[in-house]
Order: C-alpha cells, then sequence, then structure tokens
C-alpha cells in the first residue's frame, strides 16, 4: 500500500504539476481577481522552477559528491542499484535511461579491479507490469558483453530503496557472507536516502556516487541565471521527488 500511495502522491509535489493546475485555473476561473492571481502564480511558478541557477544551488547542497576512480579501494562487491533502464516490448530489449551511469560506472571499477564482482539490486519500480525485471535483464545483457557469470549477482524483488537494502541483505547474508567489503554505486542526488537505508538494516557501504549534475566547485554560466530552461522543471521534480522520499523514509523509519 505505502509503494502505490507515494507514487500517486508525489505527482501531486512536482513542480511542473503546480505549473498544469495554476495554468488550468487560470483559464477556468473568470473572475477578474482570480485570473489575475493565477496569472501571477503561473508566471512565478514558471521563472522559478525553470531557472537553472537555482535548481543547481540546491543540488549541488544535496548531493553527495564523487571520488575519483583512482582514489577507490578494492572492494568484494559493488552494489549498483536500479532505476537505469525501461524495457522495449516491441524489441524485447532494454533501453538505457537517465541513471544508467551507475552500471556504467560499475563495470568500470570491475574493469579497473576496483570491485570483484558486480551485484545489482532491483526488479521494478513501476506499480503496474511494464515487462521490466531489470536486475534479471541487465545481468543477460552484462553476460553477452563478457562478464564472468560467476562475478554477477542479482537481487530481484525490491521495488524501492528500502526494498533494496532488505534484499540486498538477505541475499548477501544468505548466499554471500564472505563478501564483507561493499561498495554502494547509486546516483549523487540518490546517495544521501540510498547510505541512509542501507545503515539502517544493519548492511554499511562505502560509497561511489555516478550521474552527478553539479560539484562542489561547480561554476555557472550566464544563461544558466536568466534564461528559463523547461528540462530544469523535470530536474526539479527529479530532486523534489528524492527530498520528499527521504522525509518520508525517515518518519516512517526506514532510514
Amino acid at each position: 500500500m505505502f509503494f502505490i500511495l507515494s507514487k500517486i502522491v508525489i505527482i501531486f509535489l512536482y513542480p511542473f504539476t503546480w505549473f498544469l493546475i495554476s495554468l488550468a485555473c487560470f483559464f477556468f476561473f473568470k473572475r477578474p481577481i482570480w485570473k489575475k492571481r493565477f496569472k501571477i502564480a503561473t508566471i512565478a511558478i514558471f521563472l522559478i522552477f525553470s531557472n537553472s541557477f537555482l535548481y543547481l544551488q540546491l543540488m549541488k547542497n544535496w548531493e553527495v559528491h564523487g571520488t575519483k576512480i583512482e582514489d577507490v579501494g578494492q572492494y568484494d562487491v559493488g552494489i549498483v542499484l536500479g532505476g537505469m533502464f525501461e524495457y522495449n516490448n516491441d524489441l524485447n530489449v532494454l533501453s538505457v535511461r537517465t541513471h544508467a551511469d551507475r552500471i556504467w560506472q560499475a563495470i568500470t571499477l570491475y574493469k579497473k579491479g576496483k570491485i570483484k564482482k558486480i551485484l545489482i539490486s532491483g526488479a521494478s519500480g513501476y506499480v503496474s507490469d511494464r515487462g521490466l525485471q531489470e536486475a534479471v535483464q541487465l545481468k543477460e545483457v552484462l553476460l553477452d558483453w563478457g562478464i564472468h557469470e560467476k562475478d554477477l549477482l542479482v537481487e530481484t524483488v525490491s521495488r524501492n530503496t528500502h526494498e533494496n537494502a532488505l534484499e540486498t541483505k538477505n541475499v548477501l547474508e544468505t548466499s554471500y557472507p564472505h563478501l564483507e567489503k561493499r561498495l554502494l554505486i547509486t546516483s549523487g542526488f540518490h546517495m544521501k536516502r540510498a547510505e541512509a537505508c542501507f545503515e539502517k538494516v544493519g548492511l554499511p557501504c562505502d560509497t561511489f556516487t555516478t550521474d552527478l549534475i553539479t560539484g562542489p566547485n561547480s561554476s555557472y554560466y550566464w544563461d544558466q541565471y536568466i534564461i528559463p530552461d523547461m528540462g530544469t522543471f523535470f530536474g526539479w521534480n527529479r530532486l523534489v521527488k528524492e527530498i520528499v522520499g527521504y522525509i518520508t523514509y525517515d518518519v516512517i523509519g526506514y532510514i
């Protein structure tokens, strides 16, 4: 129930949803005073949440910043969290999405001898069945790429970050208790919640962040201060979802 409810509620917390609702109200209401209020609200929401500088500043303070690969130690296993792919049911292939940098960096760490095994955690984060069984399907791809099967582990049932931690712990404790040095691999904006979930279930890990949007020394270009960017709206959606998720997990005791 929590999983389904969270998917519904988060839609109404997205800034782009606020923009659409405010715009719809502007056209729906006939009284001049309300039309004026919703006109101002629509413009304000657009200008605030399409501003790249504001978004990047907040993201800079939220992300867990990265580590150079050469500075990474050696680990028994790299735990890669899902949410990287969708499944194309017409072609029966995985389709890459934004966070696929997680597996890209994990493969790099593996090839450089930084991690001995790759554990992929996750089934599908969708409420309905869309054909995605991410860990299983991705394992097949990596086998085709020549990675040894003995070095590929999967956790195949989790749907969210809390379940990633619980089910990964079950897999490791049941079948691979000797893999004691663990490296958690996920996106920079997601690492804060992910690390806290793994700590909570008693599976502490060192961390390696991927697909970073900012850095500790990031600077900005002139257009990011003043030119609206619709792509930034969807960046806000992602950031709001993560912050709300972190707060919610804290309240219900997942972290």
